[in-house]
């Protein structure tokens, strides 16, 4: 029994490895928010500023437009590609070919491998105006290409649609495995009482896997101010600018590239400060339901 358990302590040993080194530590870089600095006196050695480095980043102007759209776009995200692996997850355990299940598993999962560059290639090749697959039927076809990537609403509905398929399919396999936990004894009970497949679904289901569902809500909500770097600058140019500049990249473009480290950390803190809050929020409402993470 014991030599069971250090095997299982040395699996975990990793994963608490990797967070102390690359979430926890990295948190004492935060203090340079609080000061002014510079490579020559160093993190320890740089001058204290306190809040000045919080007030110059909220006197700018692009600050509200950035949080705006850092909000927006994760917003949308959560609220279009939330419900899709659910609903896909409901199909899957629904249908009776077990081929036809692998097979579209399979098809649907296969994105999330891909990275963002091999993703925004793709999309830059279907939906550019010059060359775009797309553009180049509808120049065929007789009508005017559109302007996919450059303009503020489509460029929209491309960053929240390449989103949903790409991770629609890891997804949907964590609501698969919360889908056996369910005891099959309720279906056949439902059915017993008269209840067709959907009122199965609405009264068996997705309760069996209300608690899988909060769970994975409250933590997206944590991660509303965390849009990810990649996606956004993958697609990103200066015509969509004013709707595709996001936290992430700005801190790339102000911080790493301007060398201004002190004012993204401190858009870091904010950022990490009001997702702290919307996890304790979410997580208080879904405990007065009993479905609370902590």
């Amino acid at each position: 029994m014991a030599h069971d358990n250090l095997q299982l302590f040395l699996m975990f040993i990793p994963g608490v490895l990797f967070y102390v080194l690359f979430k926890y530590l990295p948190m004492g870089g935060l203090v340079i928010a609080f000061k002014d600095y510079n490579f020559a006196d160093g993190i320890l050695h740089s001058p204290w500023v306190g809040l000045d480095q919080f007030q110059t980043l909220f006197h700018q102007d692009q600050t509200l437009g950035i949080i705006r759209n850092t909000l927006g776009l994760s917003l949308l995200s959560i609220v279009c590609g939330f419900p899709i692996p659910i609903f896909l997850a409901i199909m899957l355990n629904e249908a009776k070919s077990l081929l036809f299940k692998r097979a579209v598993q399979t098809i649907v999962y296969l994105p999330h491998f891909f990275s963002w560059v091999i993703v925004g290639g793709l999309i830059v090749s279907l939906l550019s105006i010059e060359s775009g697959t797309i553009n180049n039927w509808i120049k065929q076809a007789g009508g005017e290409p559109i302007p996919f990537l450059y303009d503020a609403g489509s460029w929209i509905a491309v960053f929240v649609a390449s989103g949903v398929w790409k991770e629609m399919g890891f997804n949907a396999i964590i609501f698969l495995a919360a889908l056996t936990s369910i005891d099959p004894h309720l279906y056949e009970s439902a059915s017993l009482d008269g209840a067709g497949k959907w009122k199965q679904i609405v009264h068996v289901t997705i309760p069996g896997i209300s608690t899988t569902i909060v769970l994975l809500l409250i933590l997206q909500l944590g991660k509303v101010m965390e849009i990810g770097f990649d996606h956004v600058f993958v697609l990103q140019n200066s015509l969509n600018a004013s709707v595709s500049e996001v936290i992430s990249t700005y801190i790339y473009r102000v911080g790493l590239q301007g060398g201004q480290f002190s004012l993204t950390a401190a858009m870091g803190f904010f950022e990490s400060v009001v997702g702290f809050l919307l996890v304790w929020s979410a997580n208080a409402v879904a405990r007065r339901f009993g479905h609370g993470l902590f």
